[in-house]
């Protein structure tokens, strides 16, 4: 894309995911259109969006892993019964479903509450535009102050936030404790009412939300 425009910049995926973290690839290529000064046309973008999609998913059905201590503490959601959860994401339906089948939580997450900022909405969109998050509380018929979102990225953080909904900003995600601190920081800044370090810290970082 970039040597196409005869910009010599070249990204790795670690790079873009850190330069764009928490948009979709349709978000990034916009995002590289903006800091680089080209225009592709929406075909194209169309294109990318779509070979991006594809790769993914084959990765994502070969590799996709949960994230370390989430499934006891989802496993402790679905059976108490007490709250309702959705996945609400700004990547493509058919590449979050992918995920969610890999790492074994269809269980958690029924079909018709998986959201897409690129696929659910009329227009796509990514985070930080709230949208999504708001289409999603639309759908499952509930207000945005009666939900709680888990976020680990400035872009979801603002979404959420934006939308009206606490947030908890998880930071284990990120490796190493100076880089979490970092990100810690950053979501405290994007709104976030109370910082998660590790799934086991779940019950405590809700009982925080619920009080306030």
């Amino acid at each position: 894309m970039l040597a196409k425009h005869d910009i010599s910049e070249r990204y790795t995926g670690p790079g873009l995911m850190t330069t764009f973290v928490g948009q979709n690839f349709r978000g990034v290529v916009t995002g590289l259109q903006q800091k680089h000064g080209f225009k592709l046309a929406d075909a194209e973008v169309d294109e990318y969006v779509s070979r991006e999609l594809g790769k993914v998913i084959e990765t994502l059905e070969a590799k996709a892993e949960p994230c370390v201590g989430v499934m006891p503490v989802l496993e402790e959601l679905d059976k108490s019964k007490k709250y309702g959860m959705a996945v609400v994401s700004s990547s493509a339906l058919s590449r979050v479903q992918a995920s969610v089948k890999k790492v074994g939580q269809e269980k958690f997450f029924p079909a018709d509450h998986i959201f897409s900022a690129a696929t659910s909405l009329p227009v796509p969109t990514t985070k930080p535009d709230p949208a999504i998050y708001l289409h999603a509380c639309k759908i499952i018929g509930k207000e945005p102050g009666e939900c709680v979102a888990v976020e680990d990225s400035k872009s979801g953080t603002l979404s959420a936030v934006r939308a009206g909904i606490p947030t908890i900003g998880y930071v284990g995600s990120y490796g190493g404790a100076i880089k979490q601190g970092e990100m810690a920081e950053v979501l405290k800044e994007a709104g976030v009412k109370v910082i998660m370090d590790d799934w086991s810290q779940f019950t405590d970082c809700m009982a925080k939300i619920e009080a306030l």
